[in-house]
């Protein structure tokens, strides 16, 4: 065996090993065990299964017929799998119903034929075992990229059933995960179908491919905390009206006018959590609760700041009188909406209105 090829082995089975130990992590590791987490903690373990056939028979010898059935049949499970992970992450509370069982049927019946296949049938070119064998691996291939299909699928009405709807940071996370997952499967799909096909590109290929897009995916699913998560964040609550609650308070109220608002002593006039006040903010508002609040006090100070009823007040009284408890902070919030100090724009408004005298 050349340098090459043991190469070659090494960067086949490098993704294979990752996936596997991803999956221990997930399924025995993690205290947040969550259902999705275990289902995908087995498509990797599945997955791992089907890349170790490949490899060993790419670059081994006489291998069992069993073996080679047994890792095709293992991608009859993983379809199924991937649109329930899909279900679980998308809907809360997600659980097993007994009708799911009839799609692991497939699997089941071509892994127990697995047991049933004699190696001199291929020896004696048999060519009523060469036709069976092409149809079981086309009906193979056409049922998983028809789950990747189904799959995708689901995920479009899904984010097409929450288009209207301000979504959270979790759901987003959770949305890009599963189109990047998707994605991933249908690029190692085509890498295994171009192979079959009069052998489009080198069978180690798909190994390969398997490789880098498991550590892609590893990569993306701890940067987006993707197995802290699952589709309880789907769950159904009043945060939008808790928004309309502080935006009446804040906005109609004027409560932006109060030198000493917290979030803090908002969360308690709402009866909710300093928590849970921000992150309402975050969601609907795009913006911290000091950002959120000193918008509104910006706002005033534009006017007030044009009104030639207000031209005799200091730059520092308008602050006060608008909710900054000190000059400093007025002129940062002023500079960060408007990108331009408050005199600066008072100077620039009394020169239009003095260039255009019919402007009142």
């Amino acid at each position: 065996m050349g340098f090459s090829e043991i190469l070659l082995i090494i960067i086949s089975s490098a993704g294979l090993l990752h996936g596997v130990l991803f999956a221990v992590y997930l399924c025995f590791i993690k205290k947040k065990r969550t259902l999705p987490n275990l289902l995908l903690g087995l498509i990797l373990i599945f997955m791992a299964f089907r890349i170790g056939k490949s490899v060993m028979l790419n670059f081994g010898n006489d291998l069992e017929p069993l073996f080679i059935f047994a890792g095709l049949a293992f991608l009859l499970l993983i379809g199924p799998l991937l649109r329930w992970y899909v279900l679980g992450m998308t809907h809360f509370s997600f659980k097993f119903s007994n009708r799911y069982l009839l799609e692991v049927l497939p699997f089941a019946l071509v892994f127990i034929m697995s047991f049933f296949i004699k190696e001199n049938w291929f020896d004696e070119n048999n060519k009523q075992a060469i036709i069976v064998f092409g149809s079981v691996l086309i009906f193979i291939y056409l049922h998983f990229a028809f789950y990747i299909f189904i799959s995708g699928r689901l995920l479009y009405k899904i984010k097409k059933r929450y288009k209207a709807v301000v979504l959270t940071k979790s759901q987003k996370a959770i949305f890009e995960w599963l189109h990047v997952l998707i994605i991933g499967f249908i690029v190692i799909w085509v890498s295994y179908f171009l192979n079959i096909i009069e052998n489009t590109i080198p069978y180690i290929t798909g190994p390969i491919v398997y490789s880098i897009a498991v550590y892609f995916l590893s990569y993306k699913a701890f940067q987006l905390k993707i197995t802290d998560i699952d589709g309880d964040v789907f769950k159904k609550n009043d945060n939008e009206s808790l928004f309309g609650r502080i935006s009446k308070l804040i906005v109609e109220k004027q409560l932006y006018l109060e030198s000493d608002l917290s979030l803090s002593s908002l969360s308690k006039r709402l009866g909710v959590s300093t928590q849970k006040a921000s992150e309402v903010i975050n969601q609907y508002a795009k913006q911290n609760f000091n950002d959120f609040i000193n918008y509104y006090r910006i706002q005033d100070a534009k006017k007030m700041l044009l009104d030639v009823n207000h031209q005799n007040y200091t730059i520092a009284s308008i602050a006060f009188d608008i909710g900054f408890s000190s000059l400093s902070s007025f002129n940062g919030a002023f500079k960060k909406f408007e990108d331009t100090t408050p005199s600066a724009y008072r100077k620039k408004g009394v020169k239009q209105t003095f260039n255009n005298p019919d402007i009142e």
